[in-house]
């Protein structure tokens, strides 16, 4: 058990290492040209920030007119937004407890449960994330 999770920080610790060391090769070169394409890159990488914050103050904007209200404007723009990243960061949660419940809890019961469990715990927290903003614009709807 300790020998897996020793291989698998190793391996975790070398793919960082030579990730941090590509950025330091690829933040080394000096070529003129790659000089002038980076400072394009970078004003077209401001550029499309600005207009991503331009978009989301907008929707927020909309919300707050949706709902009437600054506080339940802002409440149901934060509600779409945890709804939007639910997803994702859910499935990573699911497998990472598929890992602990069928490759580490083949050798250990107690980890093989404990992966279950946080699987259930997981699956139900994006179920709440995604049907929160519904009953949150049914409450509100409902009081006006």
């Amino acid at each position: 058990m300790y020998n897996l999770i020793k291989k698998i920080t190793v391996t975790i610790i070398a793919i960082f290492i030579i990730f941090l060391n590509a950025a330091i090769v690829h933040a080394a070169e000096t070529n003129q040209n790659n000089t002038n394409k980076n400072v394009y890159e970078q004003e077209s990488s401001a550029k499309t920030l600005i207009d991503i914050k331009g978009e989301q103050l907008k929707t927020l904007e909309d919300y707050k007119a949706k709902y009437k209200s600054d506080a339940y404007g802002t409440a149901g723009y934060i509600l779409h937004k945890i709804q939007e990243f639910s997803i994702p960061i859910g499935l990573v949660g699911i497998a990472v407890c598929g890992i602990y419940q069928y490759v580490i809890g083949l050798k250990r019961l107690d980890i093989r449960d404990k992966g279950f469990n946080t699987m259930i715990a997981v699956i139900t927290i994006i179920i709440i994330c995604q049907i929160l903003p519904l009953i949150f614009t049914v409450v509100v709807e409902s009081t006006d």
